[in-house]
């Protein structure tokens, strides 16, 4: 669910930050104090979920010519996912929900990188709930590298499952 290949762009750093109403000059003016104490252009936290952006496959973008499950027409959990929480519901039409995100950075992001990204599955456990059913949790790690190979973001995102569509 994410590019294998992610280029970072000034240009796109500064769109992200806009996107965020974060003026913060380290994310589009190479000549300010706070890009210069950095050793320029940086991205902001969460920058590397645009990464999926640049997967032709990725489920949730909105693609000519094709009917688009976010466009609120109908209720959107019951795609099938190849994330974290695994297929798109139990027996009883579960919905898939996404429980938590988490990033760690290694050393700051810097435009003109090109981060390679690999994804594999982590933790998965069980819970019950109260009105859902059984709650299958499951954990999706995401690595950014440098060219040179060295890590620097790990992020892990948390999806959960329901048994059953939840109802009031």
């Amino acid at each position: 669910m994410t590019a294998e290949r992610f280029p970072i762009e000034a240009g796109h750093i500064m769109a992200f930050a806009r996107a965020l109403c974060d003026d913060n000059p380290v994310y589009y003016d190479p000549s300010s104090d706070e890009a210069k104490a950095v050793g320029g252009i940086i991205a902001p936290p969460t920058f590397v979920q645009a990464s999926a952006q640049f997967d032709p496959d990725y489920p949730l973008r909105p693609k000519p010519g094709e009917v688009w499950f976010g466009s609120g027409a109908t209720p959107s959990g019951r795609i099938h996912s190849e994330g974290a929480a695994g297929d798109s519901g139990g027996a009883n039409g579960g919905t898939i929900l996404h429980a938590e995100q988490h990033y760690e950075y290694h050393r700051p992001i810097r435009a003109g990188e090109v981060l390679t990204v690999s994804v594999h599955s982590g933790r998965t456990w069980e819970k019950q709930g109260r009105r859902g059913g059984l709650l299958h949790f499951g954990e999706s790690i995401t690595e950014y590298c440098a060219a040179d190979g060295e890590l620097v973001v790990t992020a892990r995102s948390v999806g959960v499952r329901t048994d059953q569509t939840v109802r009031d």
